[in-house]
C-alpha cells in the first residue's frame, strides 16, 4: 500500500513534498466561489519531487452540476495526470444529507473529463453516496481517535459497504491528514485516466414473424396502409369486428398485425398500443 498526504491552503508547504509519502492530494476548489491559491504551488512542487498526484473539490452544496463544471474548469490541466476526488462533508455544505448530490456531481464531472473521481466521505455517512459505489472509488475517513499523530497504521475495522473495500483510507486528520492507499503506483496512474464509455447497443431491427390467426377488436380501430400509426387509413372497424392476419411485427412501441387483402396487398392494424395495452383478442 502507498502513503498519501492531503493538503490545503493552510497546510505547511513542506507537506506536499514529504520524503516518506508516495502521493500528494491537494484541495483545488470549493463550491463555485473558491480556488485554493496554493493548489498549483503544491502541485508543481510535488510533481518536481516525483510524487503521484491528486486534486479534490470540496462540496458547498449549491448546484451539483455547476460545482462539477467549476471544478473541471479550474483543474482541467491536471486531468489525465492526477486523480480527481470530490470531498463530501457536513461543514459549509448546504446539501448535506442529500443522497443524490454526489451522484449528480460525479456524472457531470465524468461527462466533462471522462474520469470518475474518488469520493471522500466519513464512514458514518456512506449511505449518502452509496449510489456511486459501482462507478467511483471510495476515499473513506475513519479514525481510531482524534489524537493519532503517527503514520503507524491503526488496527481497526473500516466500514466500506456498499463498496467491497476502500481505495483510500484517511486514518488521521489531526496535525496532518494521513492516508493509506490500497493500490500500486501503476494502479493510481490508471485511476487518473479517462474511461471509455461503453458503446451503445444498436437497436434490433424489427422483423415480421409469420403467424396466422384472428384478431377481435375491443374498441374501434383503423386498418393502415403501412405499419405506422400516422399512415393513411384503409378502413375503419368497430368494436367486435374480427379480421384475419398472417404475420406480426413487434415495433419499438406497438404490436402490429398484417392483414392479407385483395390483389396481394396488405393492411396493418395495431394489436397492442405503446403502453403494451391489448386492443383486442388474438386467437
Amino acid at each position: 500500500m502507498l502513503k498519501m498526504v492531503d493538503v490545503y491552503s493552510d497546510s505547511p508547504r513542506s507537506y506536499a513534498t514529504l520524503s516518506y509519502t508516495d502521493i500528494t492530494m491537494i484541495k483545488a476548489t470549493q463550491g463555485t466561489w473558491y480556488v485554493n491559491p496554493k493548489c498549483d504551488v503544491d502541485y508543481q512542487a510535488a510533481k518536481k519531487k516525483g510524487k503521484l498526484l491528486g486534486f479534490y473539490h470540496y462540496c458547498g452544496g449549491g448546484s451539483a452540476k455547476a460545482e462539477a463544471q467549476y471544478f473541471y474548469k479550474n483543474t482541467k490541466n491536471y486531468v489525465g495526470e492526477a486523480v480527481p476526488a470530490v470531498d463530501w462533508e457536513s461543514y459549509q455544505n448546504a446539501s448535506w444529507g442529500d443522497s443524490n448530490y454526489v451522484r449528480q456531481f460525479v456524472d457531470e464531472y465524468h461527462n466533462l473529463s471522462g474520469v470518475w473521481p474518488l469520493i471522500y466521505v466519513q464512514s458514518s455517512a456512506l449511505n449518502q453516496v452509496a449510489n456511486c459505489s459501482k462507478i467511483c472509488g471510495l476515499w473513506v475517513a475513519c479514525y481510531p481517535s482524534m489524537n493519532w499523530k503517527s503514520w503507524s497504521i491503526p488496527k481497526m475495522n473500516v466500514p466500506t459497504s456498499p463498496w467491497k473495500t476502500y481505495t483510500v483510507w484517511q486514518f488521521t486528520g489531526d496535525n496532518m491528514d494521513r492516508n493509506l492507499v490500497n493500490t500500486t503506483k501503476d494502479g493510481w496512474r490508471r485511476l487518473a485516466k479517462a474511461t471509455k464509455a461503453k458503446p451503445a447497443e444498436k437497436p434490433k431491427k424489427s422483423e415480421w414473424k409469420k403467424k396466422a390467426g384472428t384478431f377481435t377488436l375491443s374498441q374501434s380501430l383503423e386498418i393502415h396502409k403501412s405499419p405506422h400509426i400516422e399512415s393513411d387509413s384503409i378502413a375503419k372497424l368497430k368494436k367486435g369486428d374480427t379480421i384475419k392476419f398472417d404475420a406480426t411485427l413487434q415495433g419499438p412501441k406497438r404490436l402490429w398485425l398484417r392483414q392479407p387483402r385483395a390483389n396481394g396487398t396488405y393492411g396493418y392494424i395495431v394489436a397492442r398500443d405503446k403502453y403494451n395495452k391489448p386492443l383486442g383478442k388474438i386467437k
